[in-house]
């Protein structure tokens, strides 16, 4: 019964994809979206196999315990309707609403895996608590985010479309972590929703009742299911709307909105004392270095002061960025991470290298300026607070497609064909004037 339910809703929501008019008027052909959804579907399959059978080294015991509790939810639902509806509103402390970054006796930190469960309890509905199919609900609906980057990048690179396609949809680490049942797939296409309304918005100059809607719910699934990121999503957004009044230096907008926004970051906690964004940052680190997991690696102490943060700012840049290294390989899932990464850092060596100098080829600067002082910001929040890599390579995939969209589009291809192409024509010549010797 469960193998004929997958069949079926599988069938039905590749049907799906074709008939949605968000995703058609991407561009994409039928084939195109079936493919990325069944990929999708594929990589949410592998995921719960490995956090079933890898679980403990890849920090991926999370997916089955969200699936467990889920059903827990959808029973209560049947059981006891009332308080279904009514415990995801229930601060279960005295003040735990007030706690809004901390992780002790928090509502808001209980209130992200307490609305994942309900989300997957909806889709137990359905699929009659089946994992497997959950994951086809899941991959259908976490879908609009990437094609929401896409319509978006497409706008921003025209001429580009496989670069943009390969970037937003086929990074092996983001494809993975998106479309696995977690949080990862929701928070994305939160920041979707902000971002896709938020650009065709500024390009109209008219918010839309529409737009600022979607907005609004995009900000809200990201501040209930990763809170801490709506203080770096809000400052960009800022830099961003400012960066338009302003086109002719973005640059220089951007860089006076973060250094307003840095001081205000290690100031806000003298005004208000739940605003100690330091040592809320801090508080964080120590939580993630007592939990000692598989892939916890060494690292310096971090405290609540403008120095302490600077000094340990090459220490963040290397977790989050570089990391893991050779060295960190434990199994064959760090393999892979460290494949990607050190592939990926190749490419933005390209991107340097041999950049396409051939005219202006991204129409708006300041989204690019957006997706990049987003990305880092995000990367470096990370990188100051967490030390295991598992849990690095799952926060860090939200940002890639913004991160690498510039960089796959921002390389001369025709030059890099043309350098290959070059090294293994004189390679054949070495090898052939070396059989006639």
């Amino acid at each position: 019964m469960e193998y004929l339910l997958f069949v079926g809703y599988l069938v039905l929501f590749a049907w799906l994809v074709t008939k949605t008019k968000f995703f058609i008027n991407s561009g994409l052909s039928s084939s195109q979206l079936i493919i990325i959804f069944l990929l999708k579907v594929m990589a949410g399959i592998f995921y719960g196999w490995v956090g079933i059978y890898y679980g403990n080294h890849a920090q991926m015991v999370d997916t089955w315990s969200y699936h467990y509790n889920s059903i827990q939810e959808y029973n209560l639902l049947y059981k006891n309707p009332h308080e279904y509806l009514v415990n995801l509103f229930r601060d279960p402390y005295d003040d735990g609403v007030t706690k809004f970054l901390s992780s002790n006796k928090s509502y808001w930190n209980d209130l992200k895996g307490n609305i994942f469960i309900k989300v997957l309890s909806i889709f137990n509905v359905f699929s009659f608590g089946h994992y497997y199919t959950n994951v086809i609900f899941y991959s259908f609906i976490s879908m609009f985010g990437p094609i929401a980057i896409y319509r978006v990048m497409n706008e921003v690179y025209p001429g580009k479309k496989l670069q943009v396609l390969i970037a937003v949809f086929l990074i092996p680490s983001f494809l993975y972590w998106a479309s696995g049942l977690h949080k990862e797939g929701l928070i994305f296409l939160g920041f979707s929703l902000v971002i896709y309304n938020f650009y065709f918005a500024l390009r109209r100059r008219k918010f839309s009742t529409a737009n600022i809607l979607f907005i609004l719910l995009g900000l809200l699934i990201v501040v209930t299911l990763r809170n801490f990121l709506i203080i770096i999503l809000v400052p960009a957004l800022l830099a961003w709307f400012l960066a338009t009044r302003f086109p002719k230096k973005p640059l220089a907008v951007f860089g006076i909105c973060y250094l307003c926004f840095v001081i205000f970051f290690f100031t806000a906690g003298y005004i208000n004392g739940n605003l100690d964004f330091p040592q809320a940052v801090v508080t964080k680190q120590k939580e993630f270095v007592a939990l000692l997991g598989n892939s916890s690696v060494p690292m310096k102490e971090l405290e609540p002061t403008f120095s302490s943060f600077i000094l340990n700012t090459p220490q963040a840049v290397s977790l989050s960025m570089l990391r893991p290294y050779p060295s960190d390989v434990k199994h064959i899932l760090s393999l892979a991470a460290a494949v990607e990464t050190a592939f990926l850092l190749f490419l933005v060596f390209l991107f340097f290298a041999l950049k396409n100098r051939n005219g202006r080829y991204a129409t708006s600067s300041t989204f690019v300026y957006f997706c990049l002082f987003l990305s880092f910001s995000v990367l470096i929040t990370i990188g100051y607070a967490v030390n295991n890599l598992g849990a690095i390579v799952r926060y860090r995939s939200i940002v890639l497609p913004l991160l690498l969209v510039p960089v796959f589009c921002g390389i001369n291809w025709q030059k890099v064909s043309g350098v290959l192409l070059n090294n293994i024509k004189n390679k054949n010549n070495i090898a052939k004037n070396g059989n006639l010797a």
